[in-house]
């Protein structure tokens, strides 16, 4: 009688820690969220890097010489320059 209740007792204590492991806090259940979150976020800087990457380059290029500037002004001032023909194809709608 007396090893059956120890053998029950311990039975119910490796079942409460299994379920304390799997479901409880700070247990597998929560660590796989935490996984899902640190790649989400591991994307996200990645990104922020390619983004980050691209415009240090474009501030060099426009700090080390006159093309890049020149570039911009023509793609977004719409400038030309001196002795250049321009021309403006306009489509009926």
């Amino acid at each position: 009688m007396g090893f059956k209740i120890i053998v029950v007792l311990l039975t119910v204590m490796v079942l409460a820690l299994q379920y304390r492991l799997w479901f409880g806090n700070g247990g597998f259940a929560e660590y796989r969220a935490l996984k899902r979150q640190q790649q989400a976020l591991e994307a996200q800087v990645g990104k922020k890097t390619e983004r980050n990457e691209a415009l240090y380059a474009e501030v060099r290029d426009l700090k080390s010489g006159l093309a890049a500037i020149e570039e911009r002004a023509r793609r977004d001032l719409g400038m030309i320059k001196e002795g250049e023909h321009f021309f403006m194809v306009v489509r009926k709608p």
